[in-house]
C-alpha cells in the first residue's frame, strides 16, 4: 500500500555539485539512473513506512542525503528536439506498443497499415517524386492557370530537396484557407472518431451482412500517430486490424481479409464528414464541412516482403520515427501562447504565424467562443495526443514502465526488497508514505550540464566498444 503526496514547484536554489567531493559519484549515478536526460526534474523529499498492525513509522528514505538535497529523475518528454535520451525510450516503447499488435499471436490476424491525409486548403510548395525521380513542384503551362484571383504566380517549376525551408508554404497567402486549415486540426480527433464508426458499417456493407451480424464475427483494433505536415496541418498513421471476439487472441473467419479492409478502410474514410454551421450566438464562426484528404493510403501489413505489403518491422519503425518528431520548424514556440502581443514576437516563418494567429481569433468569444483553439494555438489548433490505440490492441506505455521499474528495483535489491523492520516489503502490512516537491527543472549550471553531457559521451563510447567486443568474439567463434 502506497501514498504519495506532491507539492508545487519550489525555486530551492543548492549550490552546485562540488566536483572533488564523494558526492560526485552519487550525482553522476543519478545523472545515469535517468538515462542522462537533458532536462532532469529535481525533487526533495522523502519516504517512510507505517506498521498497520502498530502505527509504528519509521524513515526508508530522504532526499537531506543526496548531492544538493535532491533527486534527480527523468523528465520523460517525447520530443526528440527537447530530450534525445527520454524520446529514445518514448521511441522504443511505441515501436513494441506497436509490435507487438502484429507478431505472436497476431501474426495471422489482417492487418492494414493506412494514411490519413488533410485536404488541400490552397496551393502549397511539395516534394513530388516518381520512384527515386524528383518532379517539379507545381508546373504550370497554360498562361492562364499561372495567375491566382490575387494575381499572384501559383506555378512553380523547382525540383525542391528535403530540407527546402519553401516546403509547405502557400504559393499565395490570400488563397489559403487558414480557418480551415486550424479548424481542421483541432476537429481531426472528431474526424478519427467518426472513422471508427463508419469502418463497420463499410466493412459489413461490403460483406453483405448486417453491422449486428459483423460485430459476431469481428472487432476491429488500431493503433494510430499523429504526424505535421510541412504545411502545417495533421496527418494520421494507423495500424488497423480485425480480431475475433473474446480474449483469446483468434484471428476473424478467412473471407476477412486485409485487401477487405483496405477497400472498407478508403470508403469510410471518404465518407467522413463533419459540419460546422454558424452558431447564432457566434456570428464570425465560419461555415464549414470538414473531411479527410482523398488521398487516403492504405498497404497490407505481411510478415513477407512480396508485392507493395509492408513488414511488420518497416511499419513499428516508421510509426516510431513519427511518434517522437513534432514540427521541426525554428522559431515555432513549444508552450501556449499567453496573449495576442507575444504571437508578433515570434521568429518563426509568417505561415505558420499566421495559424497560430488566425487559431487565437477562432478562440475569441466573438468567434467559436472554444478557448481550447487559443490553448493549443501554438500546435497550430492540434490539441490531441499524438499516438492513441483501442484498449486491446496491444501492451500499454504504463505496462513498459512498470517492467523497467520491476527490473531496477531487482537490480537494486537481488533478494528482495525489505522494510525498515528487515522484513520483506508486503503493502498489506506497511503502509508506505511518499511525499516529494519540486524544485525546479534542468541542471542548476552550465557547469553541471557540462558534467552530465561529458558522463553521456562516455557511456556511449563504453557501449560501442562493448558492442565491437561482442560482435569480434561471435565472428571468432564461428571461425573456430
Amino acid at each position: 500500500m502506497t501514498a504519495c503526496a506532491t507539492s508545487s514547484v519550489q525555486d530551492h536554489r543548492q549550490a552546485p555539485v562540488d566536483t572533488s567531493s564523494d558526492d560526485f559519484d552519487r550525482w553522476e549515478s543519478q545523472v545515469a539512473a535517468t538515462g542522462y536526460c537533458h532536462h532532469p526534474v529535481r525533487l526533495a523529499g522523502r519516504i517512510d513506512a507505517i506498521d498497520l498492525a502498530t502505527g509504528e513509522l519509521r524513515p526508508m528514505y530522504n532526499t537531506d542525503g543526496e548531492p544538493g538535497g535532491t533527486l534527480l529523475v527523468a523528465c520523460g518528454n517525447r520530443r526528440e528536439s527537447a530530450c534525445p535520451p527520454c524520446s529514445k525510450v518514448y521511441k522504443r516503447d511505441a515501436r513494441h506498443i506497436v509490435r507487438a499488435g502484429l507478431t505472436g499471436n497476431y501474426a495471422t490476424h489482417p492487418a492494414v497499415f493506412a494514411t490519413f491525409t488533410a485536404p488541400s486548403f490552397g496551393p502549397v510548395h511539395a516534394r513530388r517524386k516518381r520512384g527515386k525521380t524528383v518532379l517539379p513542384c507545381r508546373p504550370r503551362r497554360d498562361t492562364n492557370d499561372r495567375r491566382c484571383p490575387h494575381g499572384r504566380d501559383i506555378s512553380c517549376a523547382a525540383r525542391h530537396h528535403e530540407n527546402d525551408p519553401r516546403l509547405g508554404q502557400p504559393l499565395c497567402p490570400d488563397c489559403y484557407d487558414y480557418p480551415a486549415a486550424v479548424l481542421f486540426n483541432a476537429c481531426a480527433g472528431e474526424l478519427w472518431r467518426r472513422f471508427t464508426i463508419y469502418l463497420p458499417r463499410h466493412l459489413a456493407r461490403l460483406t453483405g451482412i448486417k453491422i449486428g451480424q459483423l460485430r459476431k464475427h469481428l472487432v476491429i483494433r488500431y493503433v494510430k500517430v499523429a504526424e505535421y505536415q510541412a504545411r502545417g496541418a495533421v496527418h494520421y498513421h494507423a495500424v488497423i486490424r480485425l480480431d475475433a471476439p473474446g480474449e483469446d487472441y483468434q484471428p476473424p473467419p478467412g473471407h476477412y481479409t486485409a485487401d477487405l479492409l483496405c477497400k472498407a478502410i478508403t470508403s469510410a474514410a471518404a465518407a467522413v464528414r463533419l459540419v460546422l454551421a454558424p452558431d447564432t450566438g457566434h456570428p464570425a464562426m465560419p461555415a464549414l464541412t470538414l473531411c479527410f484528404g482523398v488521398q487516403t493510403d492504405t498497404r497490407p501489413v505481411r510478415h513477407d516482403t512480396t508485392g507493395q505489403a509492408l513488414t511488420v518491422a518497416a511499419v513499428s519503425n516508421y510509426i516510431a520515427k513519427y511518434i517522437t518528431k513534432t514540427l521541426d520548424v525554428p522559431g515555432l514556440p513549444d508552450h501556449p501562447i499567453r496573449n495576442s502581443a507575444s504571437i508578433g514576437r515570434l521568429s518563426c516563418p509568417a505561415h505558420y504565424r499566421q495559424m497560430i494567429t488566425t487559431a487565437w481569433q477562432l478562440g475569441a468569444q466573438n468567434a467559436t467562443g472554444d478557448s481550447r483553439l487559443r490553448l493549443h494555438a501554438h500546435a497550430l489548433g492540434f490539441g490531441g495526443h499524438f499516438l492513441t490505440k483501442s484498449r486491446h490492441y496491444s501492451t500499454t506505455f504504463g505496462e513498459r514502465r512498470a517492467v523497467r521499474r520491476d527490473y531496477r528495483r531487482a537490480q537494486r535489491h537481488p533478494d528482495g526488497e525489505t522494510d525498515p523492520w528487515g522484513r520483506s516489503l508486503d503493502d498489506t502490512v506497511v503502509l508506505v508514505l511518499k511525499t516529494w516537491t519540486v524544485t525546479g527543472t534542468g541542471y542548476r549550471t552550465m557547469a553541471e550540464a557540462d558534467l552530465a553531457m561529458s558522463a553521456a559521451a562516455r557511456a556511449r563510447e563504453h557501449d560501442e566498444w562493448l558492442s565491437q567486443t561482442y560482435l569480434v568474439r561471435a565472428i571468432n567463434s564461428e571461425e573456430e
